[in-house]
């Protein structure tokens, strides 16, 4: 699957709305291509107290949930349509979840880079 392919399954996954008078959803989605093929994806979920969390932690627990835990690519958008690099905790996250992520490749606005790139002198390397 190309990364045009991923952006328009992230894009069109954007559900931005109010959940409550303080927290919101959907601004951003992510989609995510594992190793076996399958497709996940998520959205963030914005809350006071640092309760809610990234499109990419919803993508990888839908992951998780079926089963697999190996990224191949991901992107994420924001509700604008402009891709979004993951934050450092999305980073390292996706890094922890499988030994071989740190190849996993991500659109970035204007390049592709890979999690080891993008987390120059990891602890577990």
């Amino acid at each position: 699957m190309e990364f045009n392919e991923l952006y328009e399954i992230a894009k069109n996954t954007l559900n931005p709305r109010e959940l409550s008078k303080s927290s919101y959803a959907g601004s951003v989605a992510a989609a995510i291509l594992t190793d076996k093929g399958n497709v996940y994806k998520g959205v963030c979920i914005d809350t006071p107290s640092s309760m809610g969390f990234c499109a990419e932690h919803a993508a990888i627990a839908a992951m998780i949930t079926a089963g697999e835990n190996r990224i191949i690519k991901m992107v994420a958008v924001y509700e604008s349509g402009e891709v979004v690099p993951p934050c450092g905790r999305c980073r390292e996250f996706i890094n922890q979840i499988h030994d071989e992520n740190y190849k996993c490749e991500v659109l970035l606005k204007d390049r592709v880079a890979t999690i080891d790139e993008l987390l120059p002198e990891r602890w577990n390397a």
